[in-house]
């Protein structure tokens, strides 16, 4: 693969499985230098093995970080400004799910969506700008879903957080564009992930693979710089019929 990221450094959060795995795998294959971060050290540890196996991969690290906790995203940061020298690059692909009608949604349940897809991606955006805007460059790309959207019964907390992190991004890219900052957002539709519902051993072939959001993600970051691919929806081309 062509290494047109040689010498960039990339964070993606929730980076131990799915989407956010395979796209850590490309930006490595690309030529960049890796931090990812997760919830579990045993899955933290188990990825970083499996990305270092991988055709052309640089340097990769990885830390536990709850992305929903201000300060824990903070010393994620200093980790990554330690670890690799640097930021110029942020995935924000940590998220998570609980569908269930709402008079029976907890409010835990809520602030733990809310806060890992919504306030999660703002506090690690707010770290990333606070190092983008000094030098004038840097890319986020944020990993949303057709959710953002398309209301569905049973998704008032995943609906309202995908919504919210739609709106944040596009606010966020009219904010920072002066400051060469570019912010673009990746809306999937059914991915074939634990997360839409798989186990580890189960495929669903007319699902979008992970591995095809991570190739988007490499298309977004090979624009030349005057261009700007701000959103991306993405669908499964022949789902079921119903």
């Amino acid at each position: 693969m062509d290494q047109f990221l040689h010498g960039q450094k990339a964070l993606v959060t929730g980076g131990t499985r799915g989407i956010g795995l395979e796209i850590a795998r490309a930006l490595l294959a690309a030529g960049a230098e890796v931090a990812i971060c997760g919830r579990d050290d045993r899955s933290i540890e188990s990825a970083i093995r499996d990305l270092k196996n991988s055709p052309a991969s640089g340097k990769v690290v990885g830390r536990n970080a709850d992305v929903s906790n201000s300060e824990a995203v903070a010393a994620l940061f200093k980790f990554v400004d330690t670890e690799l020298g640097g930021l110029d690059i942020l995935v924000n692909n940590a998220g998570s799910g609980v569908f269930r009608a709402a008079a029976e949604l907890s409010i835990g349940e809520w602030d733990r969506v809310i806060g890992t897809n919504l306030s999660g991606a703002f506090y690690c955006t707010r770290e990333a700008l606070s190092r983008f805007r000094e030098r004038k460059s840097g890319w986020i790309v944020n990993i949303s879903s057709l959710a953002g959207k398309n209301p569905m019964a049973g998704g008032a907390a995943y609906n309202a957080s995908k919504f919210g992190l739609n709106g944040m991004t596009e606010a966020v890219m009219l904010d920072h564009r002066q400051d060469n900052v570019k912010v673009t957002y990746i809306m999937p539709g059914s991915v074939d992930t634990e997360f839409g519902g798989n186990t580890q051993n189960e495929k669903s072939d007319w699902k979008i693979a992970p591995e095809d959001i991570a190739e988007i993600t490499l298309d977004i970051l090979r624009k030349p710089s005057r261009t700007l691919v701000s959103r991306v929806e993405v669908r499964p081309a022949k789902p079921p019929r119903k």
